[in-house]
């Protein structure tokens, strides 16, 4: 495991207790911080996010937030799981088709 602080700017604070972490989980079969998840929706429309932290997520396309509705529901989930979540659109089911550490 790699670990350094990053620099930060001028009279930032909230960086004083990160670290960035390089390390894959224990269980990569499982969702945790850092994967990218492939998802199959009930229509058959396939999807790939990365879980990020709150820090991380900003509009880049495929970035999502760990504690995000979608984010909470994929942690911890594994290989062909369905996850459940509501959205703003409704109650959407989806299955997880592939989990990666790049």
């Amino acid at each position: 495991m790699t670990r350094f602080r990053p620099p930060q700017p001028p009279g930032s604070k909230r960086l004083d207790g990160m670290n960035v972490v390089d390390q894959r989980p224990t269980d990569p079969s499982r969702v945790f911080f850092g994967a990218w998840v492939s998802l199959e929706s009930e229509d058959g429309a396939q999807s790939a996010y990365r879980i990020v932290g709150p820090d991380e997520f900003d509009m880049a396309p495929g970035y999502i937030s760990m504690d995000s509705p979608l984010g909470r529901a994929l942690l911890r989930k594994g290989l062909d799981d369905e996850v459940a979540v509501e959205l703003p659109g409704g109650l959407r089911t989806f299955v997880i088709v592939a989990i990666d550490y790049r």
